[in-house]
């Protein structure tokens, strides 16, 4: 039997972490077919099914487990050598993963990572947009944008953008129909576009003035679970949106939305790129890493504005 290949250790290890054929063929670059292909191969060269297929869901055998246990550390052994061997050329090259959600990758595509790809020609950059918070190290990818607050604490996380802002905001023919709220607590008159998080909670708007903080199970008869809906039952009168202060900017300028209780939204923390510390770090993030912080150095000059950077 001739040897196993990486590519073919690469795809049993993706495919069991993911427990999805098509999940695992988009990470290693292949299409669905030939991943199953080479899996049904590998599998009768072995002359042991690796896993357990149905229409529905893909599960590892006991073998399965074992070789998956077995080969892992090896195979992390193996990209940590390549990562060492290449940070040795004079330009980076390769493919990072990176995992973040749908804002956050409408603010990075243009200003960071299409200028980055354009500096390092030798790059690739994907990108995988999902609302929730995952283990990056275990879904196989290289670095997480999220909120400061959300990085986990064994983590590396370098900052992206400035403070963030919330604005609580509705279009005009909104307000000719009802007052436009003082105080928070004027809200429960109010009808709200609701968001819906990742996790399927409501989201609660939150308040904050001089210390006292508000939070509110607003009342409404939309619930939406996207941003840029929202924005849009916003601009058609649908009720009060709460919503990241850069996605209502262009509405705000253009007076296609008013925007009430400036003052109970301050800044927050803003988003950070993060990632494992205990890896060693490939040419290609290190590379990602200090054009960041390049950027951000940059853009933290008088009268250059900054980057808004929004999950």
């Amino acid at each position: 039997m001739r040897p196993l290949t990486v590519l073919e250790l690469n795809a049993v290890v993706a495919i069991g972490r993911h427990r999805s054929f098509r999940t695992a063929a988009v990470e290693l670059g292949i299409s669905r077919t030939a991943l199953s292909h080479a899996i049904a191969t590998l599998e009768a060269r072995l002359g042991i099914r690796l896993f357990h297929r149905t229409t529905r869901s893909v599960s590892l055998t006991a073998a399965g487990e074992q070789f998956v246990t077995s080969v892992g550390p090896a195979l992390a052994d193996i990209g940590s050598a390549l990562d060492a061997v290449n940070s040795h050329r004079d330009k980076p090259a390769g493919k990072l993963r990176i995992n973040l959600a749908v804002g956050a990758a409408r603010q990075l595509l243009v200003p960071i990572v299409l200028e980055f790809l354009q500096r390092y020609p030798d790059m690739e950059i994907d990108l995988v947009t999902e609302g929730k918070l995952i283990d990056i190290v275990a879904d196989g990818f290289d670095a997480g944008v999220r909120f400061a607050e959300s990085v986990p604490q064994d983590m590396i996380a370098v900052p992206i953008g400035s403070p963030q802002r919330f604005a609580v905001v509705a279009s005009p023919s909104y307000f000719a129909r009802y007052p436009k709220p003082c105080a928070p607590d004027d809200i429960r008159f109010h009808c709200c576009i609701k968001a819906r998080m990742a996790s399927g909670v409501v989201y609660r708007w939150e308040f904050e003035r001089r210390g006292e903080t508000i939070r509110i199970d607003v009342k409404g008869q939309l619930t939406l679970d996207e941003s840029s809906l929202i924005l849009k039952a916003a601009l058609a009168g649908a009720g009060l949106a709460y919503l990241r202060e850069w996605d209502v900017l262009d509405a705000l300028k253009s007076e296609q939305l008013e925007r009430v209780l400036d003052e109970w939204t301050p800044p927050f923390p803003g988003l950070c790129l993060y990632y494992p510390g205990q890896r060693h770090l490939s040419a290609g993030l290190r590379a990602f890493v200090d054009f960041l912080q390049e950027r951000r150095k940059s853009t933290a000059e008088p009268g250059v504005p900054r980057i808004a950077d929004f999950p």
